[in-house]
């Protein structure tokens, strides 16, 4: 199958094999690597000290998009994990077992910090004493993250994570880098920060135009791919979103749909908001269940596991830590069950969606705990048509097309009921 590609996925493709080459060249360069993880990372901070991120979970679905995380999987099964235990870790683990061996066929250096953000999901922790067990020469750098329990961010929770970034975290830095904590360095890469946010913002708003021009859940995997990874603070950065923007403002004003693997959706049936991760193994068969029934997902809480940027949040230079600290602190995983509802009320009415689907992720408590009290009680307050599936991260043993596409097509039949009953229309 030919892909339709835009200049934007052609340039993001480019930075990430940058990225990639000059994770191998570490050698040669004396530049430090960072193992982090995508919900709470201080990308900033790791490139104020000129170091280098890699995140273990993008490396999963990569493997997973690549067919590979199978062969990973059963690695790891057979040095010990569960069959329960979050298929990206099983992933991740694997890929090292048999060399680390990179999404590009690169092999990966092995980390000289792990940093651990915890934000909400607390196999990052046990993920990380695993990393430790294999990489013993590793630093580790534990940022703890209070969860949002009172449904607020508390001023004690800021001051308690600002504190542990000027004790712990950034003398860590320091000493693995071997440099000293430069304010003004983090304070530039914050102003880059804020630009890109802007613009991702405009791009996930477009779809309150009809007919949408994005896909938030399958192109928004895309879309989300620089800003919540290795280039967030960076010229590139903004570069990518600029050009990603000009390319959204372009189908609007022609009245296009959102790009899909076969072209662009001629027609606009059902608009729809998902909560959970999406299926990385077979993908493009998973996206292509929804857009030949005309189905396009308007918003999604998986592109905001790594900022919610539409409720106002910016990385701000004036107080980087205590920008960090709220960022860290108002990821989605570490938001509590009535603010999750809450959020997808709002989206579900914002973008004019007519049905609300979960995707339940078999290996992913984070995101799977709570999401049928979720999917009633949105049910109860708005009466649209709610669709429940379940598939995994990575583990191709957990996508069975048949009972997918079941589900699926009793999901549309209720929503072209109701659009038959009710006259509503996306």
């Amino acid at each position: 199958m030919t892909i339709q590609k835009e200049n934007s996925m052609l340039q993001q493709k480019q930075m990430l094999a940058d990225h990639f080459i000059e994770l191998t060249q570490v050698q040669e360069t004396g530049k430090k690597v960072v193992y982090t993880f995508v919900p709470g990372n201080l990308t900033e901070l790791i490139y104020a000290f000129d170091m280098l991120p890699v995140y273990p979970e993008i490396n999963a679905l990569q493997s997973g998009m690549r067919k590979q995380s199978g062969d990973y999987i059963r690695e790891a099964e057979e040095y010990g994990f569960s069959e329960d235990v979050c298929s990206y870790v099983k992933c991740d683990v694997g890929m090292m077992l048999q060399g680390n061996i990179g999404p590009t066929g690169q092999k990966l250096p092995p980390p000289d910090l792990l940093l651990l953000s915890y934000t909400g999901c607390f196999v990052f922790m046990k993920w990380f004493e695993n990393l430790k067990y294999l990489y013993p020469d590793a630093e580790i750098a534990m940022l703890h993250i209070p969860y949002q329990e009172s449904g607020r961010i508390e001023p004690n929770a800021m001051q308690y994570i600002k504190d542990q970034l000027t004790t712990e975290v950034i003398p860590k830095f320091e000493r693995v880098s071997g440099k000293k904590f430069d304010p003004d360095k983090l304070a530039s890469k914050m102003m880059l920060s804020a630009q890109a946010e802007d613009l991702l913002v405009k791009v996930f708003d477009s779809a309150q135009n009809k007919p949408s021009p994005i896909d938030a859940y399958f192109g928004g995997v895309y879309y989300i791919g620089p800003i919540f990874t290795a280039f967030r603070g960076s010229q590139a950065c903004v570069d990518y979103y600029q050009e990603l923007h000009k390319e959204v403002e372009y189908r609007v004003a022609n009245g296009l749909g959102p790009i899909t693997p076969d072209g662009t959706l001629k027609e606009e049936k059902f608009r729809l908001v998902v909560e959970g991760p999406p299926n990385w193994t077979h993908f493009r068969n998973f996206w292509k269940i929804f857009y030949d029934m005309g189905a396009v997902f308007v918003a999604s809480s998986y592109t905001k596991v790594g900022g919610l940027y539409d409720e106002g949040f910016r990385h701000s230079p004036e107080d980087a830590l205590g920008s960090l600290a709220e960022y860290c602190l108002g990821c989605y995983t570490n938001r509590n069950l009535p603010q999750r509802v809450d959020m997808l009320d709002n989206w579900i009415t914002k973008y004019q969606a007519n049905g609300f689907l979960v995707n339940s992720i078999k290996s992913c408590n984070s995101f799977s705990a709570g999401q049928l009290v979720i999917m009633r009680e949105l049910e109860r307050r708005l009466e649209i048509p709610v669709g429940f599936i379940e598939t995994d991260l990575v583990d191709p043993r957990y996508y069975s097309f048949s009972n997918i596409k079941n589900r699926l097509d009793s999901f549309f039949q209720m929503l072209e009921q109701r659009t038959l009953y009710t006259g509503i229309t996306s």
